[in-house]
């Protein structure tokens, strides 16, 4: 159990037998009355977001969650196949739990993928990834306004924005929270 002072950003508690995790915590102390603890949480299955607010002195239950380190393997339809490493034992997420980060998946790469009582409920995928660009239009010469990017497709299928000097087959580091341009890389 964690008392209401213990709320932070991140932790996992369990509310009406469903994971969810502390996006934001606010406590307040107003000069009246008792100070209280307001709480953005997220749903860990549904990904619905919820507003709570506790008051001092409630407590709620943790939830014993497990992080693993699994390799990426392949996409099987809408379902995305992961293996663990050291038991080569194979698990299935919907596209749905990873989110805008699928179209930065690419065969063999790490990720942290969150259980609750033995089943995968979360996928974090590293920060940054490098993919290759497939299909870049030239960048036209004079065309150098300050700030000026244009639409490449990655080799995972992503569009992104980049500067005009990034040409295809140039290979890039990709900010997988954002979907953002960060550098070209050397390969």
């Amino acid at each position: 159990m964690a008392q209401m002072s213990d709320l932070k950003k991140n932790l996992k508690i369990i509310i009406d037998g469903d994971p969810y995790t502390v996006v934001e915590a606010n406590f307040v102390k107003p000069g009246k009355g008792t100070a209280f603890t307001k709480c953005r949480i997220k749903n860990l299955i549904t990904g619905s977001v919820l507003e709570r607010t506790w008051r001092s002195g409630e407590s709620v239950e943790l939830a014993s969650t497990e992080v693993r380190r699994m390799q990426y393997l392949y996409q099987d339809g809408s379902h995305l196949v992961f293996m663990d490493n050291q038991t080569y034992e194979q698990i299935l997420l919907e596209e749905d739990v990873i989110g805008d980060g699928v179209k930065f998946l690419i065969d063999n790469l790490e990720c942290e993928i969150l259980f609750f009582n033995d089943k995968p409920v979360g996928c974090e995928i590293p920060t940054f990834v490098e993919l290759e660009i497939t299909t870049c239009e030239p960048g036209v010469k004079g065309d150098t306004a300050q700030g000026a990017t244009k639409p490449a497709t990655l080799s995972t299928g992503a569009v992104v924005n980049v500067p005009l000097f990034v040409n295809e087959g140039d290979w890039l580091k990709i900010d997988t929270r954002t979907g953002q341009y960060v550098e070209r890389v050397k390969k």
